[in-house]
């Protein structure tokens, strides 16, 4: 082992220097937790302060004459076997408890483990990339699907509209049909599902699912060729591994909405992005990325966003090579291959003109949606932005506030779990990011990377603390994950390299043995039916909730908001609120979450009542607008002095009775 001083390691050296920065941010940073509750300022200071420790212990010690341990050969060859036993197993599971329960989520924990472990401990001689790579597409496949097979009706909030936006298309066989609505210049998802229902001549929930769906699982593969232009193919794996088993790509997965797609053609692009900044490319990659770009553009709003943040990386990063700030323009050949920087101006301009282009047509709430966003987002700056303006009274700055006064062990230990495996890929990623940074290590590719990665952060971590989520936070999740996969197999592998066995084997434990489970586990990979159910919502229905919402629909009419009064608002628990609402069963205007304070009875004249309430749990707001998971007897929201209009044993609607005045 050589172990070698600071000096000899050049501490004026671009990654040394990230390292040592890195640390004083994160010892900088680390005080905020006592200014503001939030898990994110607990945890990432933490996290960037280690991995900057990892990452110069590694310079420090540069191990290259240690061995690590690997599996033996004879177990090595039986865990894909296993592993297909525990896909079996959990497909039975799933359909013997029709659903999927914290057993099921346990298997797949497990499951994932054996992937991750095969990758990263079975030795060069037994290793086998594409049988690896199979087994995590099937488990892709299988942790989905199950979901998908024992839900009644989708999974999810927007989906309903969606469904209901492709139902129109089929009925009056024209795209006019949705031209109120903002997805009309944006409509490559509804015409695909669309079109898929032609073709299967199958209903639209059947088409999507076979589309949208099957697309979903495959697209992990996209994740593998692009990391593996970079790295081999052992580090491919393991970027795949891990950009699968997250749970936000889980999510997208199951809730197949605009977004699923939109994240399809956004790997599709980063894939294409990094093959033409590798390879000597031709007209024909080009056009390519062009069209790619385009198919975002005409999918998803929020999608197109993101992939112009990628996009202003890539040409930040073309100018970073051209203009040769730091030397990093000199690139050492046997990390990667000397190339010209890529000139990526046209295809930003071009995409930038064509979405202000389609943003500018597209309606959204009586205007464009371009001017409609860049209102709002006036409107936030100059009402509500400021330094820590942490809650917005969303779900997810409910739960973190729920925490914060927790008074059990689990109600602190749930928001740690749920974030977990980010967390660990965070880490990882910024060792990868310190690795890149290095300017005989540098390219163009590489660069892009960790530009993406910072820009993404800053809109997923960063403004939310400024109390900015105009650009919705949750739907950057899956897309980050892409280039924090395969940075993060970068991290792994120079660890890998350099540290010492027993700090290796540490790290790669923790990252074999919590990343899946902790994914596994995570609210977004459970919102079907959550682990923690008194934490996390439900987002799926059983058959007699959604018999109910139909015949409230066929017992009200199905008026339109016009013809509501305001005493007439329908109020219940969301999300069921939304089901209402988006099926068309009661104005969407008219429904709304129910007023709950203590344990006194609302004050509502409509409203609806599920036994899930009184259960579970599920979210109500107090009368200063704070919404949080409460539960709610059946006495609350259906008083006394009111008549019960409907009921199926599980869902009763009640509204004023004959004696209210």
């Amino acid at each position: 082992m050589k172990y070698r001083s600071l000096s000899e390691l050049r501490p004026l050296r671009l990654d040394t220097v990230a390292a040592i920065g890195g640390l004083l941010i994160a010892l900088a940073l680390f005080p905020l937790r006592f200014f503001a509750s939030q898990i994110y300022l607990k945890t990432v200071p933490i996290v960037l302060g280690t991995a900057c420790i990892l990452y110069l212990t590694a310079l420090y010690q540069q191990d290259d004459t240690r061995a690590l341990p690997t599996l033996p050969s004879p177990v090595s060859m039986a865990l894909p076997s296993v592993v297909l036993v525990g896909l079996t197993a959990l497909v039975l599971l799933a359909v013997a408890q029709e659903t999927r329960t914290p057993a099921f989520f346990g298997l797949a924990g497990v499951v994932g483990t054996l992937l991750i472990g095969q990758v990263l401990f079975t030795n060069d001689d037994d290793f086998r990339p594409g049988l690896v790579v199979l087994q995590i597409v099937l488990f892709a496949f299988v942790f989905r699907f199950t979901a998908l097979y024992v839900t009644p009706g989708y999974i999810g909030i927007d989906i309903w509209t969606h469904s209901s936006l492709v139902e129109s298309i089929l009925s009056e066989q024209s795209l006019g049909a949705i031209s109120h609505d903002k997805h009309y210049g944006s409509p490559f998802y509804h015409l695909f599902v669309s079109a898929a229902a032609l073709l299967y001549d199958l209903p639209v929930r059947s088409a999507l699912y076979l589309s949208v769906g099957v697309v979903m699982p495959l697209s992990v593969l996209l994740v593998y060729a692009a990391t593996n232009l970079l790295v081999t193919a052992r580090w491919a794996t393991l970027a795949t591994a891990f950009y699968a088993l997250a749970g936000h790509v889980s999510r997208w997965g199951m809730h197949l909405i605009a977004t699923s797609l939109g994240l399809v053609f956004f790997l599709a692009l980063v894939y294409a992005l990094i093959r033409v900044m590798r390879i000597e490319y031709t007209v024909r990659d080009f056009a390519m990325l062009v069209l790619l770009s385009v198919a975002v553009i005409l999918t998803h709003q929020v999608s197109t966003f993101i992939m112009l943040v990628f996009l202003l990386a890539a040409f930040i990063a073309q100018l970073v090579f051209v203009v040769g700030p730091l030397g990093l323009t000199r690139l050492d050949t046997s990390v990667f291959r000397t190339k010209k920087p890529v000139n990526l101006v046209g295809l930003v301009v071009f995409n930038l003109g064509l979405t202000i282009f389609v943003w500018s047509l597209t309606p959204y709430r009586q205007d464009s949606f371009l001017a409609t966003v860049l209102s709002y987002f006036t409107e936030t700056l100059e009402e509500s932005a400021g330094f820590l303006n942490i809650a917005s009274g969303g779900s997810a700055e409910s739960e973190e506030a729920a925490a914060e006064t927790a008074t059990t062990l689990l109600d602190q230990i749930v928001p740690y779990v749920d974030n977990l495996g980010f967390l660990f890929l965070l880490g990882a990623t910024f060792i990868g990011c310190l690795y890149v940074v290095h300017r005989r290590r540098a390219e163009q590719s590489v660069f892009t990377l960790l530009l993406a990665a910072a820009f993404m952060l800053v809109f997923v971590l960063g403004l939310p603390m400024f109390g900015i989520r105009n650009f919705i936070p949750t739907r950057w999740f899956a897309f980050l994950y892409a280039p924090m996969a395969i940075l993060s197999a970068i991290g792994l592998r120079t660890l890998r390299q350099n540290l010492r066995p027993g700090l290796v084997i540490a790290v790669l434990l923790i990252g074999t043995l919590a990343y899946p489970g902790a994914m596994m586990f995570a609210a977004e990979s459970t919102t079907d039916n959550p682990v923690f159910s008194e934490h996390h919502e439900r987002l799926a229905y059983d058959q007699s909730e959604l018999a109910a919402a139909q015949s409230i629909g066929e017992l009200t009419g199905s008026p339109d908001g016009d013809e509501i009064r305001p005493d007439q608002h329908l109020h219940t628990d969301h999300p069921y609120q939304t089901l209402i609402g988006r099926t068309g069963a009661y104005p969407r205007s008219a429904t709304n979450p129910a007023i709950v304070e203590g344990d006194q009875a609302v004050e509502h004249d409509y409203t609806v009542h599920r036994t899930r309430q009184s259960t579970d749990g599920s979210y109500f707001r107090d009368e200063s607008g704070r919404a949080e998971i409460r539960k709610v007897s059946h006495d609350q929201l259906c008083r006394p002095d009111q008549a019960t209009v409907y009921t199926n044993g599980d869902v009763t609607m009640c509204t004023p009775g004959p004696t209210t005045t």
